[in-house]
């Protein structure tokens, strides 16, 4: 991805085609949140979040240096603000409060690769369920619900039922027969300023990302299109019809969905977008956000990036350590033939920079096909993954990754209703099958593919307990009293590796195939994704310590990025800022097909 040296947001997608000469203009009556930022360090206002020691503290910050609170960001105990620098200065001389300098985010996105292949040839077969939805199936779509074994859940009476998934993405398109409109239990646009409900998806890929994780449409054969078919949904828009949002608006979308959590029963929530962190984990405004879902009870699944197969690429909010964090991989245009899947070359790997071994797993995320409105933006400039039906879109990415995890997550949650948000984390990571390669091995590392491809039958029948999150304390977290580091390091060749984290071995290396990486990608290659292989180390990947213990875990040496925000010039209070007028535009990321 693109630097996040402009705090940005995007969704995390992939394109075949960038066809030149299409273009879409902006929307209007955006409400004020989308508005574009000026320089701080001119003479007009710009935009920021102002966090204090409580959300009421940070209202009556603003208003006493004359400004006027924008946006309510309860969850993180702050506020937005249009700050003049006079202002801003006044404001950060208040040792209780801390400003993050908000941006907007403009979608970039380059041409992918002329070879790539589209949905548009080969079609074999032509399935039509009872509300009229074409499907075109063909070598170029991958049947996920069978992938990850959520088909025979579904046969047996786990569909989702009861569940309720959040979507905090672009919208919804109802149309397609995906049999939206009667699980839609709530919405709320926030790009219109938070008071009205979703009426359109016209970016298209919120659609997309729903239809993969709820998609109601049934086949012939039986088989449904999403993982969850019958969860209920609360979509939250806080990207406008181009792709682009602000961390305000998406933290706004967070808040409402925790204050409105147990009015609609929701239980898990899919963030198929990203940034490059430019902070530590806790630092970031957006994270905190995450956290405080995570704590309320909320599973979170995020995507990890589209910025693979360099290491250390792991997105904002996927580096939240106490979150499930998806991968991708892909069936290699064979869904019948499983000894040649792989990791998708796109899909981003760990570790984080404070450590912790992401992803958590992979999901497929290579040409999913998913619903889309064939005048959605997505589907004028990549007209050739559209299907003759003009309701389908095919697409690739960490993005379709994530929403195949939360599929799988809120038919684990139907099975037990019970289960916390670390009981499913840990559910997941040990049910999941590693890439093995002919000798038995883990064909990639931790780093890679986490645990291994998501495996929906063996986490819902699960019984796999206290293997997630170990040795973390998230309250302490968002307190601010402790922080966490996990046990990833890199050694003098910069090869990275998993340390020892118990008695007088700590920081040592560990043993084990897979613990070790030497950042080589067998990108041609395909391997089985194998069930019932035991990682030598256990589930110690997913512990942490106490940062502030003293350890110096990168044993001296600099990793190859570095934090922005957290050397030279911090978010908040008495510091400078990160400067707009010179910090990269944007952070999308297209991918073509794979």
């Amino acid at each position: 991805m693109p630097s996040l040296a402009s705090t940005r947001l995007s969704v995390l997608l992939s394109m075949v085609t960038m066809l030149p000469g299409i273009a879409a203009s902006r929307e209007e009556g955006m409400g004020p949140a989308a508005a574009p930022l000026l320089n701080p360090w001119g003479t007009a206002a710009a935009r920021y979040i102002v966090q204090a020691s409580t959300a009421r503290a940070a209202r009556a910050d603003v208003k006493q240096v004359g400004a006027t609170p924008g946006l309510a960001l309860d969850i993180i105990r702050a506020v937005t603000a249009d700050l003049t620098p006079a202002q801003a200065a006044r404001l950060r001389a208040h040792t209780d409060v801390r400003l993050y300098l908000d941006r907007s985010i403009t979608p970039q996105g380059a041409a992918a690769s002329a070879a790539a292949t589209t949905i548009s040839t080969s079609i074999a077969t032509s399935l039509v369920d009872g509300t009229g939805l074409t499907l075109q199936a063909n070598q170029y779509v991958t049947d996920y619900p069978m992938l990850v074994g959520a088909t025979f859940l579904q046969r047996s009476g786990i569909t989702g039922k009861g569940i309720t998934i959040a979507v905090l993405d672009t919208g919804i398109w109802t149309g397609g027969g995906q049999n939206f409109t009667s699980r839609i239990l709530a919405s709320v646009d926030i790009v219109a300023g938070g008071s009205q409900p979703v009426t359109a998806d016209p970016y298209g890929h919120g659609t997309h990302v729903a239809s993969i994780a709820a998609g109601g449409a049934v086949t012939p054969v039986g088989s449904s299109f999403g993982i969850a078919p019958n969860a209920n949904l609360v979509i939250v828009r806080a990207f406008d019809g181009e792709g682009a949002g602000s961390y305000a608006n998406v933290i706004a979308g967070l808040n409402w969905i925790v204050a409105n959590q147990q009015k609609y029963k929701i239980r898990v929530l899919n963030l198929s977008f990203g940034a490059p962190p430019e902070s530590n984990y806790w630092n970031d405004p957006l994270n905190q956000a995450v956290m405080a879902a995570w704590q309320a009870g909320i599973v979170v699944v995020a995507s990890a990036g589209n910025s693979g197969p360099t290491p250390m690429t792991i997105g904002v909010p996927g580096n939240v350590p106490y979150i499930i964090t998806a991968g991708a991989m892909t069936d290699n245009y064979t869904p019948y033939l499983p000894t040649d899947d792989r990791l998708a070359s796109f899909s981003s790997t760990g570790p984080t920079y404070e450590g912790f071994v992401k992803p958590d797993l992979v999901a497929p995320g290579g040409h999913m096909v998913g619903s889309m409105w064939y005048q959605s933006y997505l589907a004028n400039i990549d007209p050739g993954s559209m299907t003759s039906s003009e309701s389908l879109f095919v697409m690739s990415g960490t993005s379709q990754a994530a929403a195949v995890t939360t599929g799988v997550v809120a038919l684990m949650l139907q099975a037990n209703p019970y289960l916390t948000p670390d009981a499913v984390k840990c559910h997941l990571i040990a049910s999941a099958r590693p890439a093995l390669n002919a000798a038995g091995v883990p064909a990639y590392s931790l780093f890679q593919q986490g645990a291994g491809l998501i495996n929906a039958p063996a986490a819902v029948y699960s019984t796999a307990w206290g293997c997630a999150n170990q040795g973390l304390n998230i309250g302490a977290d968002l307190a601010g009293t402790a922080h966490f580091g996990g046990p990833a390091n890199r050694d003098a060749n910069g090869n990275y590796y998993l340390m020892n984290m118990k008695g007088s071995a700590w920081g040592t290396p560990a043993a084990g195939a897979g613990s070790t990486w030497n950042q080589s990608f067998a990108a041609s290659q395909g391997y089985t994704w194998t069930q019932g292989y035991t990682w030598t180390q256990g589930y110690t990947w997913t512990q942490g310590y106490t940062w502030t213990q003293g350890y110096t875990w990168t044993q001296g040496y600099t990793w190859s990025q570095g934090y922005t925000w957290s050397q030279s010039v911090p978010w908040w209070g008495g510091q400078s800022v990160v400067n707009a007028a010179t910090s990269p535009a944007s952070i999308e990321d297209w991918v073509p097909n794979e």
